[in-house]
């Protein structure tokens, strides 16, 4: 075994597309990721590189310019790139889902408008849906969009928005009472609006403001930040697949691609940190030989590397069932689920196998441990995954009569 986490029956195509990858995150991300990460730079060489790649059209379809690709294909890739710097993968999948949610929902013309431009990363997306008192629950949405003519106005604010000042076009999921009578479900009256706005912090639109970056623990270059509406008016044909009233379903199918994404970032920030704690372990000797010959750092590497396969198995399952047309609610939670937690345990092994030098800035796996908690949270709590998997399993399972 030359590497972990290989992925059976690929193509050539796939095959070639990887290891290009592969060799950008080795030759241009790896060398400067923590660098970078310490001064919360935005990477933007990486970004230019992830564009001449093709990479923002991966998963867009060839007729708008895109490579047409598989949602497996987009994963593994994203594996790759979380493997060097998890930031970059996160701007790659805010981007992304928009892409799919345009794809899959969009009206022609939006599709038209819109796909071209973000197959070359010329537009670039993010998605909004969170707010401030929301946390998992998106039936409490408060931010409103009302209808005034042939035009919305929207007005709220919301929280969490990844690529918030980078981006140029941002899928926002509001409630919409027109059409909705009173007592209508909450998810029933919800739209997803697409807003169009300039790359950058302050006003960025009439009745639109993106204030300064959120300040993290983790998770840093790439933008975080909150998205305020007051009269922000938007007009009619901008909303997603031109009917009011589906914006829950059209965001939900976008984040369940999302979480095959967050499993596949999980599992790259694995497989790096368990390459750094195996190459530690051969270097760092002890009692007059290198750790990795003692006994207990075996215990831990073989725990490291076998949760590293299991979380990339389920990633890959979960990809592949989607790719099918199936419905993979139940896979992406599961994958999402052990990927993110599992990746907490290796990078947390990797961090004790480096004993104090782990603690050192100048260490890779100090920003890895900073950078892990993140996946805990992402496109749904370890929590919103098991209450998924409860109750898909429950539908799989119910008793006859």
């Amino acid at each position: 075994m030359s590497r972990l986490a290989q992925t059976a029956g690929l193509t050539d195509i796939q095959r070639e597309i990887l290891s290009t990858v592969r060799d950008f995150v080795d030759k241009e991300i790896i060398p400067v990721a923590t660098q970078l990460e310490h001064r919360d730079e935005y990477p933007t060489d990486i970004v230019e590189g992830l564009k001449e790649l093709g990479l923002f059209g991966l998963m867009i379809p060839e007729e708008y310019g895109g490579l047409g690709e598989s949602l497996l294909t987009y994963a593994l890739c994203v594996e790759e790139i979380a493997r060097g710097w998890m930031s970059v993968s996160g701007i790659i999948n805010t981007h992304f889902i928009v892409a799919y949610m345009l794809k899959q929902h969009g009206t022609q013309e939006q599709k038209d408008t819109f796909l071209p431009r973000m197959a070359l990363g010329e537009v670039r997306g993010a998605f909004s849906m969170s707010e401030p008192a929301l946390g998992s629950d998106v039936s409490a949405i408060s931010s409103k969009g009302v209808k005034d003519g042939d035009e919305y106005v929207l007005n709220g604010q919301k929280m969490w928005l990844t690529n918030g000042g980078s981006s140029t076009l941002v899928a926002v999921l509001c409630r919409s009472d027109e059409g909705h009578p009173e007592g209508t479900a909450p998810h029933k009256s919800m739209t997803t609006f697409l807003v169009e706005k300039e790359a950058g912090f302050g006003q960025v639109r009439p009745g639109l403001t993106i204030p300064g970056k959120i300040d993290k623990m983790g998770y840093k270059g790439v933008d975080t930040t909150e998205l305020i509406m007051d009269g922000l008016r938007i007009p009619a044909n901008r909303v997603l697949g031109g009917t009011t009233g589906r914006g829950f379903y059209q965001m939900m199918d976008g984040v369940e691609v999302g979480r095959v994404n967050v499993a596949a970032r999980g599992c790259g920030v694995a497989q790096r940190a368990f390459e750094l704690g195996v190459s530690y372990a051969q270097q760092r000797q002890t009692f007059g030989k290198p750790i990795a010959q003692h006994q207990a750092i075996q215990f831990k590497l073989a725990e490291m590397a076998t949760k590293v396969e299991a979380a990339h198995a389920m990633m890959v399952n979960a990809a592949r069932k989607k790719d099918s047309g199936e419905r993979n609610d139940l896979e992406a939670g599961m994958a999402k689920y052990l990927a993110s937690e599992y990746c907490k345990e290796v990078v947390e092994d990797a961090f004790r196998i480096h004993g104090g030098y782990g603690f050192s800035k100048e260490y890779e796996i100090e920003r890895l441990y900073r950078e892990a908690p993140m996946l805990l949270i992402g496109e749904g709590t370890a929590e919103i995954q098991k209450m998924i998997i409860g109750r898909r399993l429950l539908e799989e399972y119910r008793l006859q009569g």
